[in-house]
């Protein structure tokens, strides 16, 4: 394979600040990855970055997870003090009837 004959470059790209899993937020390789990257072999390197690659993937996937939990804003509780909401049972014979009138109805 002629990709042997030259070196892995390293995938820094310059930003070096860990996550909160200890994964380098610019590269994701994890401490010891970065300090003996220059002692690893061509397959170790590429070992390193399919690592890498997936480790990315897998916190854009939580990213997008965390997004969608937070779009779902919940509704809040009604208030008692509020009008009853209409009811959409289509198949329950009292939602559907219209005889039943408590307007007149005193607490």
């Amino acid at each position: 394979m002629q990709l042997e004959f030259f070196d892995v470059p390293s995938p820094c790209v310059g930003i070096c600040q860990a996550d909160d899993k200890g994964h380098c937020i610019g590269c994701m390789r994890t401490r010891d990855e970065r300090l003996n990257w220059s002692s690893f072999n061509h397959d170790d390197k590429q070992k390193v970055i399919k690592r890498c690659q997936q480790r990315k993937k897998r916190k854009a996937g939580a990213a997008k997870v965390k997004v969608v939990e937070q779009e779902v804003v919940k509704s809040p509780q009604p208030s008692l003090l509020d009008p009853p909401a209409k009811s959409n049972q289509a198949n329950s014979s009292i939602a559907n009837d219209d005889s039943l009138d408590f307007s007149d109805f005193d607490l």
